[in-house]
Formats: structure tokens, sequence, C-alpha cells
């Protein structure tokens, strides 16, 4: 199988760290949005879509880079984020984000958020929430995540 992950992690490296984890077990390289061709993602069994969460939604950068994409078939794409607070049930920003992305023709096999400390107003003010995430337990459902992916992704590639 062969995958990339494509990050925008920009506050504190929170999002870059998990992505980190999740490409060691699929092997895949994880890039920022620039650093990839859109043609060389049709080469790929499995894609990755990743960034903090900024005012509930996925970063712009990553917003932008995938409406750019021209809509074909392509192959298998998954989505993580890390975010101060839990995702609210009333702005499912995965759910949003993953319509995008099938969209431009991905299937759109899972997704995984988690913690990460958070600053923004009025956040900052305190000294941020989800201090010390992602911590060990983040890194290791990460990784879960990931093995899971292969398991299933891998054995239909």
């Amino acid at each position: 199988m062969k995958a990339i992950i494509v990050c925008t992690s920009v506050s504190h490296g929170n999002t870059r760290r998990i992505a980190e984890v999740m490409g060691q077990v699929l092997d895949a390289r994880v890039v920022d949005p620039e650093e990839v061709d859109m043609a060389e993602l049709a080469t790929y069994d499995l894609v990755g879509f990743g960034s903090g969460i900024f005012q509930m939604s996925f970063h712009p950068r990553l917003r932008q880079f995938v409406r750019s994409l021209p809509k074909e078939q392509r192959r298998k794409a998954f989505v993580f984020a890390t975010s101060g607070m839990p995702e609210p049930r009333f702005r499912r920003y995965t759910r949003s984000f993953a319509r995008l992305l099938e969209q431009k023709g991905f299937e759109v096999v899972d997704t995984f958020t988690c913690r990460g400390l958070d600053t923004w107003l009025p956040f900052k003010l305190v000294g941020g929430v989800s201090k010390g995430h992602p911590d060990a337990t983040d890194l290791t459902a990460a990784r879960t995540f990931a093995k899971s992916l292969r398991a299933r992704i891998g054995a239909t590639s």
C-alpha cells in the first residue's frame, strides 16, 4: 500500500506529531499541501488529510488545497484533526471536510480526532486548554488508528 499524509500544522505542532506517528505506521510521507503535486495524489492507495481546528473548521490552507483539486475518481482517504475542545455535535467539522473530499472523488474510510494544546483567544488568557496534549495516550490512539487503516486498506490494494 502506498500512502501519503497531507498535513497543515501551524500553532504548536500538535497535528504534525499525530501525522508523524501515523506516517511511521503507514510508511507514508508527511507533507504540507504546498509540497504535493495534485496529479501525484492519484498514485497513492491512501491519502490522509489533517489539520488543527480553527474556529470549528479545518485550516484554510488545507481546505483551499482540497477545493483546488480537480474532481476525478480517486482512491481512499482518511481525515484527522487536533483540537483544544471535543468536536461538538452541532458542528461536525470532520463530517463536513469528509464531504468536501468526497466531492473531489475520494472515498473517506475513517476519521480520527484528539485533543491538542489550544491557545486561541480567549484560551490564551489562561495559558491555553488541553495542555499537555497530544499526550502519550493520544499518540498511542493515533498509532492504533493507523494500524487499523493499514490492515483494512493494505489488504485491498
